[in-house]
């Protein structure tokens, strides 16, 4: 049984789902006036996590993810710019989607744009008007906070304590604040300001606020109630409070089942933010850092867990998911020289020990997605795999033991959204810099440009002129390939090269 956080309960519970073997989830997307941040790529990749493992797990999953394409940092965007909200709202969202496929997250099965779903939301709030949850006062219109009593409760928050919104001027110079009944009270509807987009609504021009746009999306995209609400910590209030409350207040039901929010990242074990000059956008990032690492580095943390990220945690995870990486790489080798022979192995005992991983690892997910405990199964695994064949000269007998381990291995990170079966570009799992061709071609007379054929070039002429004891030779392959980062190991089967 699947377990996982709720932050309205504030304990872990067994995942029932509305129907058996289905899962209907809502991750609120991006507000697309800028390129998203790591943060931001921190909660996306989280929840593609959990929506994969689901998916692994044998369920159907509906994923709906929304674009909010219009907002006053949209606006505020397109004034700066000289253009117009709608242009900026397509550039950015295309930005969006581009940087998410680059890291490997699945496309949402709907992605609903805020200014295509203006008659659901519009429809929404009507009904919050009809039963007296919210109020009209010269084209805008207020949810009635204290209307619903259980406002607060996602947030632990005493609706006592809390204070309204900050002050806000009209163009005539008289507060907004003085046409709320109640300084808690938030915008489900905003009147027109002249330059910025704006609809038809029974109340005049105007354009939706933030929170009743999800509202409206997940109502008509998954139907109410519906499994999982998704978000980054810092969405649960007020968006989801609010999204909650004029929700329910409409149907008179519950809105989400299930409620959860990712931790927040840091930079150097500070805030990230602009004014610290530590705000890094996820496709500056990308530039220099492989996405699967970066993948993997937000695996080593659970995803309620505050993340430190910084150039040494990314390094440390190049070199964990290299060790995966040519875990796998050394296991195909074996397998590709398997000879006929007596066993080596206790396969029998190879063979429990990748059934026992595997369950292990869904233990570990199953108890609120833990990542970290789930990855390290994983190199338990292969620490054991490793120590069995270490220096021996695989039977074909042995065969079928070492391919399950090597296919698990695969398996498990591919359920991470991570193909170490291709190999990650960061450790060369499968893949070599392109110094090597000329290395080999100044050693072995190489003419190609292949650089795994040159690598293979170079194996050739050293072992050629070990047998020659042509040891100058030999020692030159073997300090030019340590001087890309490379050693050769000498195993039963033949010289394989592995990362220094």
């Amino acid at each position: 049984m699947i377990r996982l956080y709720d932050t309205k309960t504030r304990t872990k519970t067994d995942l029932v789902t509305l129907e058996p073997g289905k899962v209907g989830m809502y991750v609120c997307g991006p507000t697309v006036y800028n390129y998203i941040h790591v943060g931001n790529a921190r909660t996306f990749i989280s929840f593609d996590n959990i929506r994969r493992y689901l998916m692994w797990r044998g369920f159907d999953v509906t994923f709906v993810q929304n674009v909010t394409d219009v907002d006053d940092k949209i606006i505020a965007k397109s004034l700066e710019e000289g253009r117009t909200a709608a242009e900026v709202a397509a550039e950015y969202t295309e930005a969006f989607i581009e940087d998410m496929r680059k890291v490997n997250v699945l496309d949402p099965d709907v992605r609903p744009k805020a200014t295509e779903e203006i008659p659901a939301m519009l429809e929404l709030i009507q009904e919050l008007i009809d039963s007296d949850h919210a109020y009209e006062v010269e084209g805008d219109v207020y949810f009635s906070v204290r209307s619903y009593p259980a406002y607060g409760e996602l947030s632990g928050r005493n609706i006592d304590e809390m204070e309204g919104g900050h002050r806000e001027l009209r163009a005539d110079g008289k507060g907004i604040e003085d046409r709320k009944r109640d300084p808690l009270d938030f915008a489900l509807w905003k009147a027109a300001k002249p330059g910025e987009p704006a609809w038809e609504s029974p109340w005049g021009q105007g354009r939706p606020g933030w929170h009743i746009e999800c509202s409206a999306m997940s109502r008509t995209y998954l139907g109410l109630p519906f499994d999982i609400h998704g978000g980054g910590g810092d969405l649960v209030f007020p968006h989801h409070e609010n999204e909650r409350a004029q929700s329910e207040a409409a149907c008179g039901c519950t809105f989400a089942n299930y409620w959860m929010h990712g931790g927040m990242l840091q930079i150097n074990s500070e805030k990230m933010s602009k004014s610290l000059d530590n705000f890094k956008l996820l496709r500056d990032i990308l530039k220099t850092t492989d996405p699967a690492v970066l993948r993997f580095l937000m695996l080593q943390t659970h995803y309620r867990s505050p993340l430190d990220f910084s150039e040494e945690r990314v390094a440390e995870a190049s070199v964990a998911l290299c060790r995966i990486g040519n875990a796998v790489k050394n296991l195909n080798w074996l397998l590709k020289n398997a000879e006929d022979g007596p066993s080596v192995l206790d396969a029998a005992a190879l063979s429990v020990r990748t059934e026992q991983a595997k369950e292990a690892f869904i233990q570990a997910m199953d108890d609120d997605f833990n990542t970290c405990k789930a990855l390290g199964e994983v190199f338990e695994l292969i620490a054991e795999a490793n120590g069995m064949t270490a220096e021996k000269t695989l039977s074909r007998e042995d065969a079928d033991a070492v391919q399950g381990v090597r296919d698990l291995v695969v398996e498990l990170m591919g359920v991470f959204g991570i193909d170490v079966a291709a190999g990650s570009g960061a450790c060369a799992a499968n893949t070599y810099p392109t110094e090597v061709v000329a290395l080999a071609a100044d050693l072995a007379g190489y003419d190609g440009a292949d650089a795994v054929e040159a690598m293979d070039a170079l194996l050739n002429a050293r072992s050629e002129a070990r047998a020659a004891k042509d040891w100058a030779c030999a020692d030159a392959v073997r300090d030019g390939l340590c001087g890309l980062g490379f050693v050769i190991e000498d195993t039963p089967q033949g010289p394989r090269v592995a990362l220094a």
